[in-house]
């Protein structure tokens, strides 16, 4: 992927976004957020992976996906969102982490030895996955090996 290019609002709502580890801040957030279109566009343009991968973390079908970016009246069903919310929180992470989303990615698509020679990729398709990957992140950023 090369440099992503958000607008002033996309850039704000990526700020707003609590972290994947702040259950409560997330729940809320959810609840009053009617920015759904906007996140499925942020998850299009900040994440350099396909639309098979992305429907595939959110349990849905490629073609479900599109329809979604494309509908700017999109309301999403909350499980949906909460998925969509985490993974771009746990992107914003990552991205601090490894000073792009390149360099995020790589590590996320490389299989490793400490989770059960599986990519870190393949922890996405749910919450707990996230978290997972999330607090994999967090030892990292404290010297952990991962």
């Amino acid at each position: 992927m090369a440099t992503v290019t958000l607008n002033k609002k996309q850039k704000g709502i990526i700020d707003e976004i609590p972290s994947v580890g702040d259950f409560s801040e997330i729940y809320f957030y959810i609840k009053k957020s009617k920015l759904d279109f906007e996140y499925i566009s942020i998850l299009d343009k900040i994440i350099g992976l396909n639309d098979d991968v992305l429907s595939k973390w959110l349990n849905i079908t490629p073609r479900t996906f599109r329809n979604y970016k494309n509908k700017q009246d999109l309301i999403l069903k909350d499980n949906i969102k909460e998925h969509i919310i985490l993974i771009l929180s746990l992107y914003k992470h990552g991205t601090e982490v490894f000073d792009t989303v390149d360099n995020f990615e790589l590590w996320l698509s490389k299989k490793n030895y400490l989770l059960d020679n599986k990519a870190p990729v393949d922890f996405l398709e749910t919450i707990s996955g996230i978290k997972f990957i999330d607090n994999r992140l967090t030892a990292i950023e404290y010297g952990e090996n991962v």
